[in-house]
């Protein structure tokens, strides 16, 4: 920073989530990268009152997708573009927020990304190929021991899967 001159330009603050903000700052944009998206809800959730309803949200979960796109739903964020990456057997999403007009997902929206489910890329078929698989490995599983109401979840998500892939990502009629 000093090396490069920047000094007198960027201030460096360390606190906890979004602590160090303060309102005469007028950020304009906000990236959390490489944590849950559970752990990204949860401190926008608590720093909420500090976000002052104007900033873009640049974020990468590393999982917890869908509980954080729901958050963002119901705090009156849109997503406004979201990205899928794959770097070896690894998948990386990353959802771009602004504050706008309210949006309602629906659940299947909140599961793939509303925008990655519209667009369909070949990573994101690729990601969701490789999640059907596992999904079902582990349905298999579960059917030679006991159900549970979890077990109820994961052959939804099986079934949205499955048929995502075979609609070419159109909800099924």
């Amino acid at each position: 920073m000093r090396e490069n001159g920047l000094g007198e330009r960027i201030a460096v603050r360390l606190a906890d989530g979004l602590a160090a903000i303060e309102p005469g700052d007028r950020i304009t944009a906000i990236s959390f990268c490489g944590m849950g998206g559970e752990t990204i809800r949860d401190i926008l959730a608590r720093d909420k009152a500090r976000l002052g309803g104007n900033q873009r949200l640049i974020l990468q979960p590393n999982g917890g997708e869908q509980p954080l796109r729901r958050w963002l739903m119901d705090n009156g964020y849109r997503i406004c573009h979201e990205e899928l990456l794959q770097e070896n057997r690894f998948f990386y999403e990353i959802i771009v927020a602004e504050p706008g007009e309210p949006t309602r997902y629906s659940e299947r929206e909140l599961y793939f990304g509303p925008l990655l489910l519209q667009a369909r890329g070949p990573v994101f078929v690729a990601k969701w190929q490789r999640l059907l698989r596992l999904k079902q490995q582990t349905l298999a599983g579960l059917a030679r021991a006991q159900r549970t109401l979890a077990d109820d979840a994961l052959e939804q998500q099986v079934c949205w899967i499955g048929e995502m892939l075979a609609t070419g990502g159109r909800a099924p009629a």
